[in-house]
């Protein structure tokens, strides 16, 4: 297995941007690889939005997101409101909103939903991220559900004990209104860490994996 390290634009400060249909979609997705990118990279600038919370939803997706970017030398934390579940119907103002995105922000590196991922809003922003920013090194993260779609991810991400610990006591944290599926437990978080950290052979166990499509060497 061949290793490769981020090599980000020298002299300006590195930045993400992180895409999310739900509030919680980005921590459960890629929130260990951020976490470790604040780590290595202390000028990194972060640009997180998610689509779509109803009020009780957006606040904890806004202190969630400020938690995990606590370290981060500039953020900018947008939760919009699209309605969770049609997001296929109202494409046309998903599609003007991903424009003028396009017109703000020019990442480095870009986080959104996998492009077989079952869920139609996250079928929606994966399209739409690649008709946006058809330049930029796109990873695709994978969320785990009762559909039954994960896949064969084929970029990993080695992540500390304590990294994979952070994460998971911070979704556990900020998401109340989740507690009552029967889904969203540390069991689970930890299980799908483990299981990525053994198909990439991580040094402490956990990784989380991503869909690279298209990657230029």
């Amino acid at each position: 297995m061949l290793t490769f390290q981020l090599n980000f634009q020298p002299g300006t400060p590195p930045q993400i941007l992180c895409l999310g249909a739900h509030s919680d979609d980005i921590e459960i997705g890629c929130g260990g690889t951020i976490l470790r990118l604040l780590a290595e990279y202390p000028d990194l600038r972060v640009h997180w939005i998610v689509f779509s919370a109803t009020e009780s939803r957006r606040q904890e997706a806004v202190a969630s997101a400020h938690q995990f970017l606590e370290k981060a030398a500039h953020k900018e934390v947008v939760v919009k409101d699209f309605q969770d579940g049609f997001f296929p119907y109202m494409g046309a103002d998903v599609k003007r909103y991903f424009e003028e995105l396009k017109q703000t922000t020019s990442p480095d590196l870009i986080f959104t939903h996998c492009r077989h991922d079952l869920h139609q809003d996250h079928r929606l922003l994966n399209e739409l991220t690649w008709n946006t920013f058809r330049d930029h090194l796109i990873l695709e993260y994978e969320i785990p559900k009762y559909d039954g779609d994960l896949g064969t991810p084929n970029v990993f991400v080695p992540l500390s004990k304590q990294i994979a610990a952070n994460k998971i006591a911070c979704l556990q944290q900020h998401f109340q209104t989740q507690a009552n599926k029967h889904w969203f437990t540390d069991r689970l978080f930890e299980s799908i860490m483990a299981l990525r950290g053994i198909e990439s052979r991580a040094p402490e166990g956990y990784a989380e994996a991503f869909y690279g499509r298209k990657i230029i060497l």
